[in-house]
C-alpha cells in the first residue's frame, strides 16, 4: 500500500504584495447554486454600505467583492437567514463581517451579534477582522474563548460589546452567568458549523440558541452540509436562502497541488527533509492527524536541525496565543499542527502547506 503526502503550493509571491492575496484570485468564474434568485453585486460601492464601513473595507485592502460576497452580503443585510457553503479562502469571513457591521447600531453598546466558531484561534481571528473592517465605526468586538481569564471576559462584557466572537463553551458559560446579555441580540453566526459538530459542540450550540430572542436572524457557514447540519437549519432557521459552491469548484485557483506517494510511513520524514533542502519557503504549515504525531514530528525536525514550532489543543491558551503571534509576525517560519489550524486561519505569508498525514 501507499501513503500519500499532499502539498499545496501557491505560485504567488504573497509577501511582495501589499494587498490581501484573496483579492488577486479570480473567483468570478466559480459556479454557484442558490435556492432562489439572488442579485449579483459586482462592487462594494453598489451594495449600499455606510461610508465609514466602505472606508474600512478599502483600508483593509479589499478592492472588489469575491463571488460569495457578491451574492450573500445583501441578503444578510436585508435580514434573511442564509446558509453559505464555502471553503476557507473564498472570503466568507469578510462576507458576514461586512454584513454585521452594516446592520450594527453602534450608539447602543449592547451585544447585537454573536458569532460561534470551533476553535479559539478562529474566534480571535474573526474578532480582528471585524475590528479592522470597522476601524472607522468605533465598534466594540470581544473574543470570548476558553482558556483565558474569566474576569477579563466579565469586565469586557460589562463594558458593553456590539459583537461577541467566541467558542460555544465559554459563550454559553457567560450567558448562563448573565454576564453576556442576549436581549438586544439580532443575529447569530455559526461559522465552520460542520467542524463545530465534529468537535462535539452540538449540545452547547443548542443551549446557546435557547437563550436567544425568537426573531434572531441566523447565518450558517459550512464547508460541507451533512445531515446533522441540515437538521440544525430546520430547527434554527426560517426560510433560509442557500448559497452553495458547486462541489467540483471547491479547489481554489492560484494554488498548485502536488501528491507524493511513499511506500512506507518511515520514509515520509526523509521525503519531508529532502523537500526542505530543495524548496525556498517564506512560511509553511505542516498538518498531522494526531497531537502525538505533532509532538513526534516536531522532535524529529528539531533533531535534524530544523527550526520549527508546534501547536495543538492540549497546549495552554497563553502558549497557543504566543505561538500564533510569533507565526503571524514571521518570527516562526514552520508551524506543525493538528486540524485546530485547518479551517479559516489566514496568514498571508504562508506559501507552502503540507498534509503529512491523510
Amino acid at each position: 500500500w501507499y501513503l500519500l503526502l499532499v502539498f499545496l503550493y501557491s505560485s504567488n509571491n504573497i509577501m511582495s504584495k501589499p494587498r490581501r492575496a484573496i483579492q488577486s484570485e479570480d473567483l468570478s468564474n466559480v459556479e454557484f447554486e442558490t435556492s432562489e434568485e439572488v442579485e449579483v453585486i459586482p462592487t462594494f460601492d453598489s451594495i449600499g454600505l455606510r461610508e465609514d464601513l466602505l472606508r474600512g473595507i478599502y483600508a483593509y485592502g479589499f478592492e472588489k467583492p469575491s463571488a460569495i460576497q457578491q451574492r450573500a452580503i445583501k441578503p444578510i443585510i436585508k435580514g434573511r437567514d442564509v446558509i453559505a457553503q464555502a471553503q476557507s479562502g473564498t472570503g466568507k469571513t469578510a462576507t458576514f463581517s461586512i454584513a454585521i457591521l452594516q446592520v450594527l447600531d453602534t450608539t447602543i453598546r449592547e451585544t447585537q451579534v454573536l458569532i460561534l466558531s470551533p476553535t479559539r484561534e478562529l474566534a480571535v481571528q474573526i474578532q480582528k477582522v471585524i475590528l479592522a473592517l470597522g476601524d472607522y465605526m468605533n465598534v466594540q468586538c470581544h473574543a470570548c474563548i476558553g482558556g483565558t481569564n474569566l474576569g477579563e471576559d466579565i469586565r469586557k462584557l460589562d463594558y458593553g460589546q456590539h459583537v461577541v466572537s467566541g467558542t460555544p463553551g465559554r459563550v454559553f458559560d457567560m450567558i448562563r452567568r448573565r454576564t453576556l446579555r442576549t436581549r438586544s441580540l439580532k443575529m447569530l453566526v455559526l461559522d465552520e458549523a460542520d467542524e463545530m459538530l465534529n468537535k462535539g459542540f452540538k449540545e452547547q450550540i443548542y443551549d446557546v440558541y435557547r437563550y436567544l430572542p425568537p426573531a434572531t436572524q441566523v447565518l450558517l457557514v459550512s464547508a460541507t452540509l451533512p445531515h446533522e447540519i441540515l437538521e440544525m437549519t430546520n430547527k434554527f432557521m426560517s426560510d433560509p436562502i442557500r448559497i452553495l459552491v458547486k462541489r467540483d469548484e471547491l479547489t481554489l485557483e492560484g494554488i498548485k497541488q502536488f501528491f507524493v506517494a511513499v511506500e512506507r510511513e518511515e520514509w515520509k520524514f526523509d521525503t519531508l527533509c529532502d523537500l526542505y533542502d530543495t524548496l525556498t519557503i517564506t512560511q509553511a504549515v505542516i498538518f498531522c492527524n494526531t497531537k502525538r504525531k505533532v509532538d513526534w514530528l516536531t522532535e524529529k525536525m528539531r533533531e535534524a536541525n530544523f527550526t520549527v514550532s508546534s501547536m495543538h489543543g492540549d497546549m495552554p491558551q497563553k502558549e497557543r496565543d504566543a505561538l500564533m503571534k510569533e507565526f503571524r509576525s514571521g518570527q516562526t517560519r514552520v508551524l506543525i499542527t493538528t486540524d485546530i489550524w485547518a479551517r479559516g486561519i489566514d496568514v498571508q505569508q504562508v506559501s507552502l502547506v503540507i498534509n503529512y498525514d491523510l
